[in-house]
């Protein structure tokens, strides 16, 4: 018995054994690889699908003239935030105007735990406040005890003991290279 080329054939060396897989036609070749490409392409569209979160308030004034604006927004799964600004030395000409922004907002954690925000933005820059912000570490003991000690001293010409301190070397005065 002889194999043909669309058949798989176990051994090239054993005639005899093969195995019999039917040809199939390039257009049904097509069709079961869309098929497969739909399946696949749904299954995962299923595994990803969340129901749409909705937004159960939202209301927006601005901007304004003068620069002023105020927005807020609720989500159906807690997530609340607010924002108002306007600006200072409003009229006062470029490089007098700052925009001013002061603002909150919060959610809940993967954890459950809410995480609350406030917030202002102006030429101090970006100020955030939260329970949930890493806080510096305390200052050590010694350290507070020398800062207390310098507020203790008498306000004058801020050299201190280290005015006499002369310098060790000399720098060497700079030289220009020759230019080739």
């Amino acid at each position: 018995m002889q194999c043909q080329r669309a058949h798989i054939c176990a051994c090239d060396c054993i005639q005899s054994f093969c195995i019999e897989v039917p040809a199939l036609h390039p257009i049904t070749m097509i069709s079961l690889f869309f098929i497969l490409l739909v399946a696949v392409t749904y299954a995962t569209a299923q595994a990803q699908s969340t129901p749409p979160i909705p937004i159960v308030r939202f209301e927006s004034d601005g901007p304004n003239p003068d620069g002023s604006y105020k927005w807020l927004y609720e989500t159906g799964n807690e997530i609340n935030a607010e924002e108002s600004g306007y600006v200072k030395n409003f009229g006062q000409g470029e490089g007098k105007e700052i925009q001013t922004a002061e603002g909150k907002f919060s959610y809940k954690a993967p954890d459950g735990s809410l995480i609350a925000l406030t917030y202002i933005a102006d030429e101090n820059g970006f100020q955030p406040q939260g329970d949930h912000l890493p806080t510096p570490p305390p200052i050590p003991p010694a350290i507070a005890k020398a800062l207390e000690y310098l507020k203790t001293l008498p306000p004058g010409n801020n050299e201190g003991a280290s005015s006499n301190i002369k310098p060790q070397f000399q720098a060497a005065p700079f030289k220009a290279r020759p230019r080739f």
